[in-house]
């Protein structure tokens, strides 16, 4: 079969390159040229072997033109990620930084609150991230995907959980301090109004912020309020006369009704009466500051103490002055020593409590403040 395609092929080739005669005439003369069949195969075959080797060689510049393009354009996709690897990179740390900045504004906003309102950090509020579960699962995400912004992200966590601990522990001294306030028959509310008021405020502004544009995480501003409430409500507690004035066995003249001792007759009493020996130190019975020091009708040499919120405490009868106007005190400072000036029958101390210059039996004071402030701790 092989051979009868060859014959085949080999007729056709003939048919297509039969021998030719090619008459040509020169100067008169006649001439005759004969062109055979194997010349024209052979010429045909050189043509062809030309034709395919120019198309080769424009094949290959082609295509070392693509190449060349190619490494071109993957040369500029090579330097465009650097480049946007640079950029990331100059992002990042710049992002880092600026976290860096937002922590330490954090930690000097919580050291200050501490240090202003609290003291030494109470054991239940140390456990810091300890409070929730889901902040340092955050920072575990965020630590597993870029490890050098983790444990930022995990001091971040620490520090939200400790404030949300500390307002927790702000709130709940302030409730204690409300309810004993109540409990002494008083009214908390205008001590929180006071602690709210801007009367009399100033000094250098030292403004608290989280972020770098000056603002203030609301978590953090909420610690800030509740410690202000729980300072507001605990000093109005620490006000409230707590202290016994004298320290004597007993009292000789209560609260109310009374027999005058000097003129028998039926009369009020707006105080207690201590007995003791003349020169017996007195005592305030509640931190304040002294409103006045000097003589009263009826009271003799006296001395009261204002303690905020409309509370007023009065000593009569005394011999002796220790302050001046003017004088803050704390609850069982030494202010005065007793004596029987005044309208008195002997040595002794008429102390009065007054709310808004209405007096008030200071016996549930003195016998419930001292319990109610321990229970408020």
């Amino acid at each position: 079969m092989l051979i009868t395609s060859a014959g085949a092929l080999k007729k056709r080739l003939k048919a297509a390159f039969p021998d030719r005669e090619l008459i040509v005439r020169s100067q008169g003369q006649v001439r005759f040229i004969r062109i055979s069949s194997g010349m024209q195969k052979a010429g045909a075959a050189l043509m062809a072997s030309l034709v395919g080797a120019s198309c080769l060689s424009m094949g290959a510049l082609a295509l070392s033109e693509f190449s060349t393009r190619s490494e071109q354009a993957a040369l500029a996709a090579r330097e465009a990620q650097v480049a946007s690897a640079a950029s990331k990179v100059a992002r990042y740390r710049e992002d880092l930084n600026g976290t860096v900045a937002d922590l330490a504004r954090r930690q000097q906003f919580i050291e200050k609150m501490i240090d202003a309102h609290i003291g030494e950090l109470p054991e239940e509020a140390q456990a810091g991230a300890a409070a929730t579960g889901k902040a340092p699962e955050a920072a575990d995400k965020i630590s597993a995907a870029l490890p050098a912004a983790g444990k930022l992200a995990q001091i971040k966590a620490e520090q939200v959980a400790l404030v949300e601990r500390l307002t927790r522990y702000a709130d709940h001294r302030a409730s204690l301090a409300s309810d004993a306030i109540r409990k002494l028959g008083l009214n908390p509310a205008p001590m929180m109004a006071r602690a709210r008021s801007k009367v009399a405020e100033g000094g250098p502004l030292e403004s608290l912020a989280t972020g770098a544009d000056g603002s203030l995480d609301p978590r953090f501003q909420r610690l800030g309020l509740s410690l202000a409430r729980m300072d507001a409500l605990e000093s109005g507690l620490a006000s409230i006369p707590q202290v016994q004035p004298a320290h004597v066995a007993y009292v000789s003249s209560s609260y109310g009704y009374r027999s005058d001792p000097f003129t028998g007759g039926a009369a009020f009493h707006a105080g207690l009466d201590f007995p003791g020996p003349m020169g017996s130190p007195i005592y305030a019975a509640a931190k304040g500051k002294v409103s006045f020091v000097g003589q009263r009708q009826g009271y003799g040499n006296c001395i009261e103490i204002s303690h905020g919120n409309g509370l007023m405490t009065r000593y009569g009868h005394l011999s002796a002055f220790g302050v001046r106007v003017g004088q803050d005190v704390d609850g069982g400072t030494r202010i005065a020593a007793m004596g029987s000036t005044g309208r008195s029958t002997g040595s002794h101390l008429h102390f009065e409590v007054r709310v808004n210059n209405r007096p008030m039996n200071p016996r549930p004071f003195l016998e419930a403040a001292r319990n109610v402030q321990q229970e408020a701790r």
